[in-house]
């Protein structure tokens, strides 16, 4: 590979607040390519959650279920699903507050519940449908990735009690849970680790809780003008917001677009 190398985040970052890719994004990351940088994505999101904007962008490499599933070029290079007696005491836990569990394998996903309208909005901002029930999905499958639907106040008691886990909200009534010190930089390194890159060559994009590790172990974090300020407070340079040509602008800014 030659030139430097992109990582993109997805939601609020390649795509705008409406969940839309803006025209200058689809633009910029095609003249990434042009100018011979590569171009990576790096999400919370399954793989079967993003193939639409795979397609759109014609990107065939990618870092997913933040770092645990990574992807270069179609191949899969790393594999880190969760343990399965983890995810068993998780859900007998969960049972017990009845906050219920997505299961989120490779291909597919499966809840722990017949329906449960928190599962239902979260899924609704990623365009997927609640997923139907198979409550012991993670005795069949790898599980790279488990949703557990609960509200803040109930983030420290899950903290507290798994320390194999690590959780990370990513909308109000969700968390996304992943083995212990994994994260999209855990990805990241494998990935730049594999095709030979130094992290002095390595940018990422993000603007969420799950991107910070990222934007701290690359050698360029850009965090986009709509991420929180503990994002931002962990990025090396802040962009303009996502609607806001906030990826034109942050490319321009670390001097990889003109």
């Amino acid at each position: 590979m030659m030139g430097k190398i992109v990582f993109f985040d997805i939601d609020g970052t390649l795509l705008d607040h409406e969940k839309k890719l803006p025209i200058s994004t689809k633009q910029a990351v095609q003249a990434l390519k042009d100018e011979g940088h590569n171009v990576v994505i790096a999400t919370g999101r399954a793989p079967f959650l993003f193939e639409d904007i795979r397609e759109e962008l014609k990107i065939e490499s990618y870092v997913s279920f933040n770092g645990q599933y990574v992807v270069l070029d179609g191949e899969v290079i790393y594999k880190n699903p969760i343990n399965e007696q983890a995810l068993k005491s998780l859900s007998n836990f969960a049972n017990l507050k009845e906050h219920p569990l997505v299961f989120m394998a490779n291909e597919e996903m499966k809840a722990n519940v017949t329906y449960h309208s928190h599962i239902d909005e979260c899924l609704q901002t990623l365009g997927a449908i609640h997923p139907e029930e198979c409550a012991d999905y993670y005795l069949e499958k790898e599980i790279y990735q488990s949703l557990l639907f609960c509200k803040e106040t109930h983030e420290n008691e899950y903290a507290e009690t798994f320390n194999e886990l690590n959780f990370i909200r990513w909308h109000s009534l969700s968390m996304d849970v992943i083995p212990f010190r994994g994260s999209k930089a855990q990805g990241i390194k494998q990935f730049i680790d594999k095709v030979g890159y130094q992290r002095e060559n390595v940018y990422a994009f993000g603007d969420n809780l799950n991107d910070i590790e990222m934007l701290q172990f690359v050698g360029h974090g850009v965090a986009m003008g709509n991420a929180p300020d503990v994002v931002k407070n962990a990025a090396k340079y802040v962009t303009k917001d996502v609607s806001d040509d906030g990826i034109v602008y942050g490319l321009e800014l670390v001097g990889l677009l003109k």
